[in-house]
């Protein structure tokens, strides 16, 4: 696809057919998203309609992209090798034309060397402009070979048959140099745009790399033999060596390692895999050597689906692209109707230069009129934005969120696992017994809270764990007391743990140091356990769901980007106060259920206000509809990248704040970029057609139109990487 009208060709072509409910073709990307009824047509039904209006579908497969980056690597040497090849006849040509312009025989000179620049190395915008025409279409290639052509055309008379204007009075000029320079000036750009275009998609190509070519199968027999990604299927035993790429998703059978699971999760520190232990395709394995079981191969892995989700999002059209098509749709016809009504308009007011002059600036309005920078302008921008996006982790899912992103004012955080960690941990322990008894009192707590379901207790249990706490005795007689506590017996005597409230029921009168502490412990947001036997009170134990160390910060940054950070949680009202003023969120609700959030949102957008609301993606997902853009936070395989806008994959909150200023920085890009490419059209054509002459007498040659056209495209695309590096 040479610019933005062949990208609209080629959806309107799929978008026609019964079936297809919609299309979307990137230009940049130069890939086509379709969603259709496989019951009515088949992909192989599309590209034949492709195909029928001179272009060609490579359908995804598991080669599909390699095949993809072949062709455009093709295509990329021939460019380049065309382009070599029409400056090097051009140059002697533009010299022969302005050195020996008066000499009889410089005329078949440059008619010798314009003939292989225009239909050898420039033949593809004749072809394709052509095949248009056939469909009743025009694109770019269409105005480049209607203006070489005229060029062409006028000069191949003027040198058969001179003797037409020299009896009129007038010298036969010819024009087959700005013909030549027209075609290699826009080879050039098509090639210059290309490396360009080649750099914003680096980010897929570096998490594709990251899935390895081969694994090591292991036989029925224990013998490995190396076989290709796409031949393993669920079930089969790879081997994975110490420094190596993992290829599929999978369990550890056998052995143990540590992983460096960064490039997936964002977590920096290595992860202790043993059997059991889930394993996913593309992180790297450390030290050891295992045996994994696959359970997810190829387009099922979720190194795969990160890899589609990007692809996707940067194949999506924003808002704005809407305008650009409608724009580009009737473009070239507008164009080609100013380049007649330019021609005419000299031929009444020239004079006796009439001829030259229209012919001159009718040829540089085909010629400088750009398609290709308007067309450009949104997807490179896109691509290298949600490119960069998932370089750090940040999972952007189309251009809708992206654009979005940027006019939010308001963020609504889920308080458990979003703002904390999501885990209650014991941060606290009084104990009243002697240290003597107290590694026999811990093991009669392990074993006792072992048998609870209660979040607390998996936080006691996880405690003593730590400590190396073993169980020692056997409880007998366990009763579960219904949000109060647990009762178990060991060695004949009642041990107890739960609340105040059952701990009031065996212990009446409790020492005022213990209460004091514990009543410390709630006013900072913690929940208190006791634990005792019979009458006699033996310790009390705070628990906390520990805010994450990067919370405080994301806060902080977002509140300095303008945006009012609100909490919610169905924690009581004196935790959800603490972790608030904690983190210094003065917006804050608690004791809310999934229904008061998504109403909660409501209320915000009534105000006027633009709201992101981030939660963990599945008890908030009510919200998360509600809510103008959807924040999930993902960690590692948790991602809930069906259920938001935007995922989070780490557990790092200030990803929000780096993903508000990535989507303020590319909306930005897009502007600049498309105004860039509305001035341009808007000054070089009236340039093109003369305006200037009258005043100034400066008449634009084509020669001059056709470098600004090569141009502007690349400037629209250089501008767009320069997201790449800018700091977020």
């Amino acid at each position: 696809m040479s610019c933005a009208v062949c990208a609209a060709s080629v959806e309107s072509a799929v978008r026609a057919l019964a079936g297809v409910r919609e299309a979307a073709v990137n230009f940049a990307a130069e890939t086509l998203q379709v969603e259709y009824d496989p019951t009515e047509i088949t992909p192989e039904r599309m590209r034949e309609a492709v195909q029928a209006i001179g272009y060609d579908l490579i359908i995804e497969e598991d080669s599909a992209v390699e095949r993809q980056e072949q062709e455009q690597r093709k295509h990329y040497l021939s460019l380049r090798r065309r382009t070599v090849w029409a400056w090097a006849l051009s140059v002697p040509l533009m010299l022969s034309g302005m050195v020996w312009m008066h000499e009889r025989w410089s005329g078949w000179v440059q008619l010798a060397l314009t003939i292989p620049v225009l239909f050898v190395f420039g033949c593809s915008f004749y072809l394709t402009g052509w095949r248009q025409v056939r469909h009743g279409r025009a694109n770019m290639d269409t105005l480049v070979a209607l203006s070489t052509a005229i060029a062409f055309l006028f000069s191949l008379f003027n040198t058969f048959f001179p003797q037409v204007w020299i009896e009129r009075g007038l010298e036969p000029h010819v024009y087959y140099e700005a013909a030549a320079m027209i075609v290699a000036f826009v080879l050039l750009g098509k090639l210059l745009e290309e490396r360009a275009k080649g750099s914003t998609s680096s980010a897929i190509r570096k998490l594709m790399g990251l899935q390895p070519k081969s694994a090591r199968l292991v036989e029925a027999d224990g013998t490995e033999r190396e076989v290709p990604i796409a031949q393993l299927k669920p079930g089969d035993r790879v081997s994975v060596r110490p420094g190596e790429r993992i290829p599929v998703d999978g369990v550890v059978s056998e052995g143990s390692s540590y992983v460096d699971e960064s490039m997936i999760s964002g977590e920096p520190l290595p992860v202790g895999k043993a059997a059991g232990d889930r394993v996913l395709a593309g992180t790297i394995n450390q030290r050891g050597a295992f045996v994994l079981e696959a359970r997810e191969v190829g387009a099922g892995t979720v190194l795969a689906r990160i890899v589609q989700m990007v692809q996707e999002a940067q194949g999506s059209k924003a808002p704005v692209q809407r305008i650009v098509d409608r724009v580009s749709a009737v473009f070239v016809p507008t164009v080609i109707g100013i380049s007649i009504l330019t021609f005419v308009v000299w031929m009444i007011v020239g004079g006796s230069s009439s001829l030259t002059y229209a012919l001159l600036s009718a040829v540089s309005v085909l010629v400088i009129a750009c398609p290709c920078a308007l067309g450009l302008a949104t997807p490179t921008a896109l691509m290298v934005g949600i490119g960069k996006a998932a370089e750090y982790h940040i999972l952007i899912k189309d251009a809708f969120a992206l654009e979005n992103l940027c006019r939010i004012d308001t963020v609504v955080l889920d308080k458990t696992g979003t703002l904390t960690e999501g885990k209650p941990t014991v941060t606290d322990w009084l104990w009243l017994a002697s240290e003597a008894e107290r590694a026999v009192l811990k093991s009669v707590l392990l074993a006792a809270e072992q048998r609870s379901e209660h979040p607390l207790a998996i936080a006691v249990v996880a405690a003593l764990s730590d400590e190396e706490v073993v169980v020692a005795a056997e409880t007998t007689d366990f009763r579960s007391l219904t949000g109060r506590g647990i009762v178990a017996s060991v060695g004949g005597a009642d041990y107890w743990v739960g609340s105040r409230g059952l701990a009031a029921e065996y212990v009446p009168d409790m020492p005022d140091t213990v209460t004091g502490q514990a009543e410390l412990w709630q006013e900072a947001g913690k929940s208190v356990i006791w634990y005792g036997c019979g009458s006699e009170l033996l310790a009390i134990a705070a628990i906390a769901d520990p805010v994450k160390p990067t919370s405080v910060e994301a806060v902080r940054e977002l509140e300095r980007k303008g945006i009012e950070v609100h909490m919610l949680t169905g924690d009581g009202w004196r935790t959800a106060a603490a972790v608030a003023a904690e983190l210094g969120i003065g917006h804050f609700e608690a004791e809310v259920m999934p229904d008061d959030k998504e109403r909660y949102i409501k209320d915000l957008q009534s105000q006027g206000r633009r709201v992101a609301m981030a939660g963990d993606g599945i008890n908030d997902s009510q919200a998360l509809a509600q809510a103008d853009v959807s924040v999930a936070m993902g960690k590692g395989t948790d991602i809930a990248m069906d259920v938001a806008m935007v995922t989070l994959m780490t557990s790092d909150l200030t990803l929000l704040a780096r993903a508000v200023v990535l989507s303020r920085q590319t909306v930005r890009l897009i502007r600049q970029n498309l105004f860039w490419a509305f001035v341009y059209n808007l000054i070089g054509i009236p340039l093109a057609a003369g305006v200037l002459y009258p005043a100034y007498g400066i008449l634009l040659n084509p020669m001059l139109a056709s470098g600004a056209m090569a141009f502007s495209s690349v400037s629209v695309v250089m501008n767009s990487l320069r997201l790449k590096w800018s700091k977020l």
